[in-house]
C-alpha cells in the first residue's frame, strides 16, 4: 500500500466511541428533567434507597411534562452501586413510579459516567430507530453502600452451613475469631481501582504532582465552587424536587445540602490531606462530596418530541467517550472533550458553557492545564495545538460537585440539566457536559440550542 494511502498510527488515549447527531428523523434531543436534592452521604436522605430517589425524580419528570406513561419506550438508569435488592435499579424505580408494566427498563454502569451513560445509549436506541421516547437517568444512594463479610469469615459461615449436626456447625463457629468481625467497606473498595490500586483520590494527588498543581490553587478552586453553589440556589432549585424522608415522612429534604457559606480559602487551607498525609494536598474540602441522590431527563427523537408538543431544551450534538490508564483517570475530560468537539465540528472557544464533574479540585486544574499544554495535545490527542483552556467564566458557573455533591450513578445526568437549563437562561448556542470515570475513562456530550 502507498503510504499516502497508509492510515496514521493511533496515538494511546485517542480511541473514542460515540456518536453525532444530525437534524432531521434521527436528532436526539432533551425534552426536560428533573431531579432530587443531593445531599451527604448518611445525611438528611440515607433512609431514602437508590430505587426510592429514583421514583421520586421519575414521577416528578412524568408530572412537570404531563407526560403518559404509556408513551415512554423505555426506561435507561444509571447506578454505579447498584442495591443488592433492587439489582436492576431502574426497573424497579419505573414500577414503583406508576409506568406501565409493558415498559421495559434497563439499568448501566459506568462508574462515575453511568447517568451520562444512560443517555447516550438513549441516543443510541433513538437514532437506531427501535426508540422514540425515553426516560434516561441515573441514582445513586451512597449511604446505603452494604459493609461486606471478610472473606475467611464468609469460608467460615458457609461450612458452618454444610456441616452435619449441630455440635459440628457449633463447632466450626468457634474458628470465628475478633479479626474476622472487622466489615469490608464496600464503598472504599469501590473507590479503589483494582488495576493501578489507587483510590480515586490518590489519582488525583499524582495529577497535582505531576502537573505542578498547589495546594493553595485547589484551595481557591473549592471555594469558588461553594460560592458558585450558593449564588445559583434558586437556579439550581428549579432543577429539584423535595424528597419526603421516610419512615414518618415528616422531614422534607428541599434544596441542595452541601453548599457551605464557611468554605473559605483561608479555611480550607487548614484540613489535612486525607490520601497522602504527609505530602500531599488533597483535602475532604478540596474534593467532591460522597452523596445520595437522582436524575431523570426525557429523551427523544426530534420528531417525537415535536408531535407530542415539546419544545426540547437541546439537542445532543454529538459525545465520546475514551480510554486512558486508570492511575491518571481524572484527565478523561481533556481526552474526551476534543473528541467530542471534532465530532461536533466545533472547537473549544465555541462553547458557551462547559460543565466539568469536579471530582476533585486538583482533577479540575489538571484537565485545564492539559488542554492548554501543546505537548499534551500532540501525546495524548494527535493534534498540531492546544484546543485551549476553558474558560473560567463559562466552567461550572453554578459551582459544581465539591459544593453539590457527587452521587456516582447520578452525576453525568446533573451536569446535563444544569448545561441546558442555564444555557437556555443565557440564550448560549452550545455547550458541554464532560466527566472523569474511575477506571480511566472519560465521557463527553457537546448540546446545542437552536
Amino acid at each position: 500500500m502507498p503510504a499516502s494511502k497508509r492510515k496514521p498510527a493511533r496515538r494511546e488515549g485517542v480511541r473514542s466511541v460515540g456518536g453525532t447527531g444530525r437534524n432531521g428523523r434521527d436528532a436526539v434531543v432533551v425534552v426536560a428533567g428533573v431531579r432530587t436534592p443531593f445531599a451527604r452521604a448518611f445525611g438528611p436522605l440515607a433512609p431514602v434507597p437508590a430505587e426510592d430517589l429514583a421514583r421520586i425524580a421519575i414521577g416528578e419528570l412524568l408530572a412537570r411534562t404531563n407526560l403518559d406513561g404509556a408513551d415512554v419506550d423505555e426506561v435507561i438508569l444509571g447506578c454505579a452501586g447498584p442495591p443488592a435488592e433492587a439489582p436492576n435499579v431502574a426497573r424497579v424505580a419505573a414500577l414503583m413510579a406508576g409506568l406501565p408494566r409493558d415498559v421495559p427498563a434497563v439499568s448501566v454502569q459506568r462508574n462515575c459516567g453511568s447517568a451520562l451513560e444512560a443517555l447516550t445509549t438513549a441516543a443510541d436506541r433513538i437514532r437506531a430507530g427501535s426508540a422514540g421516547l425515553v426516560i434516561a437517568g441515573g441514582t445513586e444512594s451512597m449511604s446505603r453502600y452494604p459493609l461486606l463479610a471478610r472473606r475467611d469469615l464468609q469460608e467460615i459461615l458457609v461450612a458452618s452451613q454444610q456441616a452435619k449436626g449441630r455440635l459440628s456447625k457449633f463447632g466450626r463457629l468457634l474458628r470465628i475469631r475478633p479479626r474476622h468481625l472487622r466489615p469490608v467497606v464496600a464503598l472504599r473498595v469501590g473507590l479503589t481501582d483494582p488495576v493501578c490500586g489507587l483510590n480515586m483520590g490518590e489519582t488525583a494527588e499524582k495529577l497535582a504532582r505531576e502537573l505542578k498543581i498547589s495546594r493553595a490553587e485547589q484551595d481557591a478552586y473549592a471555594a469558588e465552587s461553594h460560592k458558585r453553589a450558593l449564588a445559583a440556589a434558586a437556579k439550581l432549585a428549579e432543577e429539584t424536587t423535595p424528597v419526603y424522608v421516610p419512615p414518618d415522612y415528616a422531614t422534607v429534604v428541599e434544596r441542595d445540602v452541601g453548599p457551605r457559606e464557611d468554605s473559605t480559602a483561608e479555611k480550607l487551607a487548614k484540613l489535612r490531606p486525607i490520601f497522602d498525609k504527609e505530602y500531599g494536598t488533597v483535602t475532604a474540602g478540596n474534593s467532591c462530596q460522597i452523596t445520595d441522590g437522582a436524575v431523570a431527563l426525557l429523551v427523544a427523537s426530534a420528531e417525537r418530541a415535536k408531535s407530542l408538543g415539546y419544545e426540547p431544551l437541546g439537542r445532543l450534538r454529538s459525545h465520546a467517550w475514551v480510554g486512558l490508564e486508570p492511575e491518571r483517570m481524572g484527565l478523561g475530560p481533556a481526552i474526551a472533550l476534543p473528541a467530542a468537539l471534532e465530532r461536533a465540528g466545533a472547537k473549544m472557544k465555541d462553547l458557551g458553557l462547559v460543565e466539568l464533574n469536579e471530582a476533585f479540585a486538583a482533577q479540575v486544574l489538571a484537565c485545564q492545564r492539559a488542554l492548554a499544554t501543546g505537548e499534551f495535545a500532540k501525546e495524548r490527542l494527535g493534534l498540531d495545538g492546544a484546543p485551549g483552556e476553558i474558560p473560567p467564566d463559562r466552567l461550572n458557573v453554578n459551582g459544581g460537585a465539591i459544593a453539590l455533591g457527587h452521587p456516582v450513578g447520578a452525576t453525568g445526568g446533573r451536569l446535563v440539566l444544569t448545561l441546558l437549563l442555564e444555557m437556555k437562561r443565557r440564550g448560549a448556542s452550545l455547550g458541554a457536559a464532560t466527566l472523569c470515570v474511575g477506571g480511566g475513562q472519560g465521557g463527553a456530550a457537546i448540546f446545542e440550542r437552536a
